[in-house]
């Protein structure tokens, strides 16, 4: 496959003669108009454009060339612009590398010249790609994605595995396991990578919308369709389409979504015309689709053409290494999110992270380091600052929570029944008020929360007694 360019420039002659030249080694795209170029940028997504400042030649003044600039840049930030122009005025030089230009060039053209810089825009940018690939399969693990746990590794090694292929992946796990973290992930490493990865959730987007939210419509074919409209599928055309809870899908769609793996080609809503469209898809769900098929809400022959490649995705609570890792993981992005100095986790916040459930999986972890991040006023947090469940007993009980969890008991309830005077609790549980005020702090136990109480008075009175 061919690299990409898009060349914008408003003299034909200039675009024929760069695109002869350059269209052995490169997959060429021109455009003479700003609309034009916005609409292949958008569409193909090019790791490099040629800009020229002026595509006005009525008023050359007018520098449409950076305002496409500006705006390619912003939209992916990664992409090496070329501005080319007649002018040779400094100001415009600096004005375009102060927007992101990587290289300035002065007509008149030299093919020759003109190559070389090209050759050294797509090496940086693949480079760049390098890095970043790199950078997000660090220690952190895959784009976000930790590999602690010996599931997880196994995940790791499969998405190595599938990502080449083009071959159907559907993903099975509870929500909030990661399911499209692993999609984006199959398909970064991908040859498709450069290419779009468009997310469709089947269940958010209402029956009546989604055909047309997938396949597209023409101008007319229902009440509202007031212009032709391209769907996911086209939208995703030689990249990664997701479908996210494709256990939701109507009985119609999941034909239409037949039909297109069968033979590679869409129809859109109101369109006769059939529409090839290259793509891979990844489906994912939290459904039991064996039961859905049993109880025919879905389609079995569809079942097997998705499932091509299965996936379960293991929930939170079967990844006990992975949780403080990830933990970890979500306090430095969002310490760096809302420009806070950075948090570390108390060995007590550690453990009650490894007691809880996890009912809500990764995203609840991520919600709940979130809200942490925000609202707590300490740099190393304690238990308290998460807001879990202290009294939550773990599926797997050890000596050491054990004796943990008796302590606590012992030193709540001696408090209590001294209505939170210490000296007295202390006394009572044969220790000394240092060592209890040690167990008081080391445990987070509010002691406010035992004076007057109800608990300790009864005591006291049945004792007078």
């Amino acid at each position: 496959m061919k690299p990409k360019i898009l060349m914008v420039e408003d003299e034909e002659n200039i675009l024929k003669q760069m695109r002869w030249s350059l269209e052995p080694e490169y997959e060429v795209f021109t455009a003479s108009n700003e609309e034009d170029a916005i609409e292949l940028f958008e569409r193909e997504h090019p790791p490099v454009v040629t800009l020229d400042l002026s595509l006005n030649r009525l008023n050359p003044d007018d520098l449409g060339g950076l305002r496409l600039l500006e705006k390619f840049l912003s939209t992916e930030p990664a992409t090496r612009a070329i501005v080319i122009t007649g002018n040779s005025a400094d100001t415009n030089a600096i004005r375009a590398v102060r927007l992101g230009a990587c290289d300035f060039y002065t007509k008149p053209l030299r093919l020759e010249e003109i190559k070389v810089i090209l050759q050294r825009a797509f090496h940086i940018y693949q480079l760049q790609q390098k890095v970043q690939e790199g950078h997000a399969c660090s220690a952190d693990g895959c784009n976000g994605m930790i590999n602690r746990s010996k599931s997880m590794k196994d995940i790791f090694r499969f998405i190595e595995r599938v990502a080449g292929s083009d071959l159907s992946v559907l993903i099975c796990g509870e929500s909030g396991t990661g399911k499209e973290v692993v999609a984006n992930a199959i398909h970064r490493h991908s040859p498709r990578k450069n290419h779009p990865f468009v997310v469709v959730n089947c269940g958010a987007i209402p029956e009546n919308l989604l055909e047309s939210e997938l396949f597209g419509h023409e101008k007319g074919a229902f009440t509202g369709a007031h212009a032709q409209k391209k769907g996911k599928f086209e939208l995703a055309h030689t990249g990664t389409l997701f479908l996210d809870e494709i256990g939701e899908l109507a009985p119609p769609l999941q034909v239409k979504l037949l039909r297109f793996l069968q033979d590679r080609r869409i129809e859109r809503v109101g369109g006769t015309q059939p529409i090839e469209v290259d793509l891979r898809i990844i489906a994912a769900t939290n459904r039991d689709l064996q039961k859905d098929m049993e109880n025919h809400v879905f389609r079995e022959d569809l079942y097997y053409r998705l499932k091509v490649v299965p996936l379960d995705m293991p929930p939170l609570r079967d990844r006990k290494d992975d949780i403080v890792p990830l933990a970890e993981h979500f306090l430095r992005r969002f310490c760096q999110e809302h420009h806070k100095p950075a948090m570390s986790l108390s060995p007590e916040a550690e453990e009650v992270l490894l007691r809880h459930p996890w009912p809500g999986n990764v995203r609840e972890l991520e919600n709940l380091i979130s809200r942490t991040v925000v609202l707590s006023p300490r740099n190393i947090l304690k238990a308290s600052d998460l807001g879990l469940a202290f009294d939550v007993m773990p599926t797997e009980v050890n000596l050491k929570f054990a004796k943990k969890a008796m302590e606590i008991d012992f030193v709540k309830k001696a408090l209590a029944r001294n209505r939170g005077i210490v000296s007295r609790a202390a006394r009572e549980l044969g220790i000394s008020r240092v060592h209890l005020y040690e167990l008081i702090d080391k445990y987070e136990i509010l002691i406010q929360q035992f004076k007057n109480s109800k608990t300790g008075a009864k005591s006291e009175f049945n004792q007078g007694r």
